[in-house]
């Protein structure tokens, strides 16, 4: 018998799969109808599984997927919303969700769901899960997204496949690469790491492959390539979205034949690697611009993920700001520095685009203002991440200010009207205003909640609860 959380505002929607789970299931179950209730009780009891809504009264279920999975019973989340969305679906099973299920719904269906987590849960039991401590130097952060990083790292180290590493510039994926490396079978062997993108088109074949002597102009000698040189260790390709269709037809052959022959060369060779690779670009849209061959795409994708930008872990940002600064003031020999709190919160302002690069290039140039100053403080940080900080806090008040009174509205009292109270006046434009705009937002966007938060610049919680709010459907325009 299994314990199942169902997490919904509707009264009804929790009273029918309670009966469901219960009654047919044979389970026992529990119901909140907001987040927080939701999160107190998954945190006060052990729960098989979850049954969480999109939008509720205080915030967008979609968000905690991951905080739920991370609690100790480790318990599945399956998603259940009355507004289809394929970018939520999307959001769901990154991170986390076992399903995606739209309202309404069948018991099959409900069941059938909850029959598979259960069966995936008990098989989990009884498989021996080898305990390894994983070296992963380097690898900052202790939020629930860094644990599904080093959860993945284990996973890939413990394996041969070929592994592909996603993510924006600067969040890390050579770390990813060299970590995987240094816990697996071939971390003894060479960590060979070819950019693509500094490649030359017209040596790419030859720095791959090697050349023989006389093979081409200027090749007055034997140059043995980094296919050669990673045997037995790991190959590591760097923004593999660079490498030029030519060429990527001769590395699927070797791929799957795991022989080459260098340029010039009459005689294959053979090497044994396990291959990593990483980009910042979406190979499968390339594959649709006909920029990337989709048997490849096929071949590098046995094992695949996707780090994390900096800013959806920013509870990671103290914790990886006090470790690079402390490798900055060791590598120059200085005092280690203290830290004003308002620093931190500058930081934790900032949306950091360059990610973990970026934030280490940014110690470092603090580092080199305050030497000799034990202290730092947000006037040492860099003016763009100030400004930031300094149109946070303007946002902040702002969106609890309200319109004046000489706003032009349909509700503006007459000259000879008693005027209402001034909290009621702008509540009500405010409601007027927010309702209008979203509507138009809607209009515009065709109901995608992407493209709406893209050009609304609000956040995907923010948006729904504004939706909610005000009764705002997006079905009208999908």
């Amino acid at each position: 018998m299994a314990n199942v959380l169902i997490i919904d505002d509707d009264p009804a929607t929790c009273k029918l799969l309670t009966k469901m789970v219960e009654r047919l299931g044979g389970h026992t179950a529990a119901a909140a109808q907001t987040l927080r209730l939701g999160l107190a009780a998954a945190e006060g009891r052990a729960f098989d599984a979850v049954f969480l809504d999109v939008r509720l009264p205080d915030g967008c279920g979609l968000d905690l997927v991951a905080q739920f999975r991370d609690l100790p019973s480790r318990p599945e989340v399956v998603i259940i919303t009355g507004y289809g969305d394929q970018d939520g679906a999307e959001m769901a099973v990154k991170n986390g969700a076992w399903d995606y299920i739209q309202k309404p719904f069948s018991p099959e269906k409900i069941l059938l769901t909850l029959n598979r987590v259960l069966q995936y849960r008990e098989d989990l039991k009884q498989t021996p899960q080898p305990a390894r401590a994983l070296q992963a130097e380097g690898l900052i952060g202790s939020s629930s997204q860094m644990r599904t990083c080093r959860d993945f790292l284990a996973r890939a180290a413990n394996s041969e496949a070929h592994t592909l590493v996603t993510g924006e510039t600067g969040t890390g994926k050579e770390l990813f690469a060299r970590i995987i490396h240094a816990n697996s079978g071939r971390a003894d062997k060479s960590f060979v790491v070819v950019d693509c993108a500094a490649l030359p088109e017209t040596l790419v074949e030859s720095a791959l492959f090697g050349h023989e002597r006389g093979a081409f102009t200027g090749a007055d000698r034997f140059r043995m390539g980094l296919i050669e040189q990673a045997h037995g260790g790991t190959l590591f390709l760097d923004e593999i979205g660079e490498l030029p269709l030519a060429i990527q037809k001769s590395f699927l052959r070797f791929l799957q034949e795991r022989r080459f022959r260098p340029v010039g060369g009459k005689k294959e060779i053979r090497s044994d690697f396990r291959l990593i690779a990483a980009t910042n670009r979406s190979l499968s849209k390339m594959v649709g611009e006909r920029r990337f061959r989709e048997d490849l795409l096929h071949r590098l994708r046995a094992l695949t993920f996707e780090i994390p930008p900096m800013r959806v872990r920013k509870s990671d940002i103290k914790e990886l700001a006090v470790y690079y600064m402390s490798l900055i003031c060791d590598k120059y020999e200085a005092e280690t520095k203290g830290f004003s709190p308002d620093f931190f919160e500058a930081l934790h302002a900032y949306d950091w685009p360059g990610n973990v690069r970026e934030l280490i290039n940014t110690l470092e140039g603090v580092f080199a203002e305050t030497r000799y100053e034990p202290t730092l403080f947000p006037k040492h940080l860099p003016e763009r991440i100030r400004v930031q900080m300094a149109r946070s806090s303007v946002q902040e008040v702002s969106g609890e200010a309200s319109a004046p009174a000489s706003t032009p509205g349909p509700h503006r009292p007459a000259s000879a009207e008693t005027p209402p109270g001034f909290k009621d006046y702008r509540d009500r434009v405010l409601a007027e205003a927010e309702t209008a705009y979203l509507k138009d937002l809607m209009a515009y966007t065709r109901g995608s909640i992407k493209d709406a938060c893209r050009i609304s610049g609000m956040g995907r919680t923010t948006l729904y609860n504004l939706m909610k709010k005000h009764n705002i459907s997006r079905m009208g325009w999908s």
